[in-house]
């Protein structure tokens, strides 16, 4: 390409009519050309679910440095922290730091009245996750994200490059073709670690006190928010 695409000059997914036929459904290939084209530009903004893993371990083959940030709400499950713990051992090379919100869960307490996620949900995203996020994409052209289009309705008409209308950046899901059985498949051969939590029930995991087990027959995103009809957290609307 000649030149590198930013939210000011996109037009449309470089990929869009591309087919993969590789192992990898195309992840391998589309982060060879985001890490060539932004460099250091890159983040990738990782929940630690088993998308992530997969991601991980493919990040880590293509570009053993790079920066990938968890958005650290401080109300994650213990099981959570402690993957994280296991990853940067296995990947010690790659750059893992944990963000946290501007203010506590104290502060916040104390600004909004206690237990917000079981009132202002959205409210308590935003402090706690889109607003962090906001910081971290500050000044960086691209970040990565574990997308899948079978995930929820919402999510069927990703592409592998989108113009992220939400942080005006270049959000970039080398997983949209995966399905779950797919990024499981990956976790066994590669025998990679995951979250104890995916045992019990729990395809999509993400704050402890909004993040719920789901029966056979719901979607992925089923779990998260119950009661609110609400199924994303911001990120990416």
């Amino acid at each position: 390409m000649s030149e590198v695409l930013t939210y000011e000059n996109f037009t449309a997914d470089p990929f869009l009519d591309w087919q993969p036929t590789d192992e990898t459904k195309g992840a391998k290939k589309v982060l060879e050309w985001a890490y060539e084209a932004y460099g250091n530009s890159i983040v990738y903004a990782c929940s630690f679910g088993a998308e992530g893993m997969v991601l991980i371990d493919l990040i880590a083959k293509v570009n053993k440095t790079a920066e990938i940030v968890f958005l650290d709400t401080d109300v994650h499950f213990t099981e959570t922290y402690a993957l994280i713990e296991r990853v940067k051992k296995r990947y010690p090379s790659l750059q893992i730091r944990l963000k946290k919100p501007a203010i506590t869960i104290e502060e916040q307490a104390s600004q909004y009245g206690p237990e917000l996620w079981n009132r202002e949900p959205d409210k308590c995203c935003d402090i706690r996750k889109v607003k962090p996020l906001e910081e971290t994409l500050f000044g960086v052209d691209a970040w990565i994200s574990g997308l899948r289009r079978e995930q929820s309705a919402s999510r069927r008409n990703t592409n592998f490059i989108n113009k992220d209308e939400r942080f005006k950046s270049i959000k970039i899901c080398p997983l949209i073709h995966w399905t779950w059985d797919d990024v499981w498949e990956y976790i066994r051969l590669n025998r990679l670690d995951y979250n104890e939590l995916h045992d019990k029930g729990f395809p999509s995991i993400g704050c402890k006190h909004c993040s719920f087990a789901v029966t056979s027959d719901e979607d992925s995103r089923a779990g998260r928010w119950r009661g609110f009809g609400k199924t994303e957290c911001g990120l990416h609307r």
